[in-house]
């Protein structure tokens, strides 16, 4: 029996975007980070984007990484790390992307516990005011101090864009990431293997063949999951954006006024909603909620649904301009957003179903 709410993954299609991507990525000499925590590191979406070309597991949760360890592929933490998670950093995770003196030092110590060698990245802040180090001065003073840790590889530099602030990856701001790799390595007389040059909000630059050469990284999950850049929200050729479908079932279709009746207060989650009035419509509920998703961040596939709002348990829809008359217990699809993935795939109520559509 099928159960829903449920989330429908296309395997074959998250492995053919991963080999699109890897491919784009690998003719202008880029590794491709995979980034799992969108899906909380799934294990069949995982074992898609090894098939596809990964050269490094990414994820944002050390306990995922933890499950990922079978898989033969260096696993990198891309959330700084926390002091309190140290020791199960040194024996989890190869590489760490870091910014702050203090934590470097804790690894360190660790890592010469357990004799164990440990590689990070330093992260640089080139405006979007995310993590990385800003201030320049600072930046030199942690790589001499970091050279001199014994259990510690400074393996390259990397930088987050557009997370934050919005800032677009562009020449200008990768190639000053470029210049600061050169000042090191020529002033410490090390090599600096990596330099990260951001997210999926840098395909644009691949696609345009303006991405600066040297830059040898991306950390990609929206490109590859979803098949879209993130800088201008576009598609990318030769890649699919249908690799996961939502369905949830109607449990009330009833006609019901626009406007609630009574005076309006605040809503379950503290907000005072307004309304139009359209008069009678055809109202379907379906059986998802806010704790779930947040409906803003999913569409209806048939387009003339409208989506009213929703409460923690519930969806409410206007299906009166539906393009078939619905009935319940019926299925309601959905397209997905890379934010709507990443609470579906977070809630424990929400099915997924893998398929292998070819």
């Amino acid at each position: 029996m099928m159960r829903y709410p449920r989330i429908e993954i296309d395997l074959n299609k998250i492995r053919s975007n991963t080999q699109t991507i890897v491919d784009m990525c690998h003719r202008h000499h880029i590794d491709v980070v995979g980034v799992t925590k969108v899906f909380c590191a799934e294990k069949e979406i995982v074992e898609q984007m090894i098939a596809g070309g990964i050269s490094i597991i990414g994820d944002s949760r050390i306990e995922n990484l933890i499950k990922l360890k079978s898989y033969d592929l260096p696993k990198l933490l891309l959330r700084l790390p926390m002091l309190s998670q140290v020791e199960a950093i040194i024996e989890h995770v190869d590489i760490t992307l870091n910014s702050e003196l203090r934590i470097i030092r804790a690894l360190s110590e660790e890592a010469a516990k357990k004799q164990k060698r440990h590689q990070i990245i330093l992260m640089v802040d080139l405006g979007d005011l995310r993590e990385g180090i800003f201030d320049e001065e600072t930046l030199i003073r942690t790589v001499e101090s970091v050279i001199s840790m014994e259990y510690i590889d400074l393996i390259g530099i990397g930088t987050n864009l557009t997370c934050y602030g919005g800032i677009l990856p562009d020449k200008d701001n990768l190639e000053r990431l470029l210049a600061i790799r050169s000042y090191i390595e020529k002033t410490y007389n090390i090599p600096l293997k990596v330099v990260s040059g951001g997210n999926s909000s840098s395909i644009y630059l691949l696609e345009s063949g303006k991405i600066p050469e040297g830059i040898n990284q991306l950390r990609l999950g929206e490109s590859i999951v979803l098949g879209r850049e993130t800088a201008f929200g576009l598609k990318i050729k030769g890649t699919s954006q249908d690799t996961m479908i939502l369905q949830c079932e109607i449990v009330e279709l009833q006609e019901k006024p626009s406007v609630p009746i009574g005076v309006i207060g605040m809503d379950a989650f503290g907000h005072v909603p307004t309304f139009e009035d359209h008069g009678m419509r055809q109202k379907a509920i379906c059986a998802i909620g806010k704790q779930d998703v947040n409906p803003d961040d999913i569409r209806p596939l048939d387009q003339d649904i409208k989506i009213l709002g929703g409460s923690s348990d519930y969806m409410i829809l206007d299906v009166t301009d539906a393009s078939k008359k619905y009935q319940v217990g019926d299925i309601i699809s959905f397209s997905v957003s890379y934010g709507s993935v990443l609470s579906l795939f977070t809630s424990a109520y929400i099915n997924k179903v893998y398929v292998s559509n070819e």
